[in-house]
């Protein structure tokens, strides 16, 4: 009876941890799928409002300031997600910019809506379009200013790090050239002879117990 409880125990542990091994497969391929289509429509919406910044006119206009819009935000973000993860100080400038990106969809969504029925409202377009414009300059300029300064933050940080490296590589250098003998030997002088120690010959015999008598 207990080895039937604990092999019912065993089973039941095993389909209880497949199941939630399933579960966290599906969602991780749920979210992956959500990822994909975010991706391709994206990449979709940037091909469309490519091919209506190339026409001419109050629709062409208005993609080209989207476009340039997100290109600098999304540029700005993009060069502070890479750098906060070296530079933890990069982390408010990174929220500031999450901040501004979201003034930017919100100008985006105006934007987009002003010629949503194409240029058959022109003088709509023509009264609004300058001040959306100078809204765009103005989070344009944000962006740029916020990826300049990371960029500069990223140079000179590369700089330092390449000074101090050059500084240990010279003193490495110079430990490296000054070296001693492997063997230490005796001090000579000029003659050939030991500075120390007992000489050598007659003239440095020590007298013997007959020459010390006489």
């Amino acid at each position: 009876m207990e080895v039937a409880l604990v092999l019912f125990f065993f089973l039941a542990l095993t389909f209880v941890a497949s199941a939630i091994a399933v579960r966290r497969g599906v969602r991780a391929l749920q979210r992956r799928a959500t990822v994909a289509r975010q991706e391709l429509r994206r990449r979709a919406g940037d091909a469309a409002l490519s091919a209506r910044a190339a026409q001419p006119g109050a629709v062409g206009e208005v993609a080209r300031t989207r476009k340039e819009l997100r290109a600098s935000v999304e540029s700005a973000r993009a060069i502070l997600l890479a750098g906060v993860a070296h530079d933890p100080s990069l982390g408010e400038a990174l929220a500031l910019s999450e901040q501004l990106a979201g003034h930017a969809a919100r100008l985006d969504a105006e934007l987009a809506a002003l010629v949503v029925g194409g240029e058959r409202d022109r003088a709509l377009i023509a009264e609004r379009l300058p001040a959306l414009r100078a809204r765009a300059e103005r989070i344009r300029a944000s962006a740029i200013a916020l990826r300049e300064a990371a960029n500069e933050r990223a140079r000179h940080d590369e700089g330092e790090d390449l000074d101090t490296l050059q500084e240990r590589i010279t003193l490495e250098a110079k430990a490296l050239r000054h070296w001693a003998p492997t063997v230490p030997g005796a001090a000579r002088r000029p003659s050939g002879r030991p500075v120390d120690g007992p000489a050598s010959g007659a003239e440095g015999r020590l007298p013997g117990p007959e020459e010390a008598r006489g």
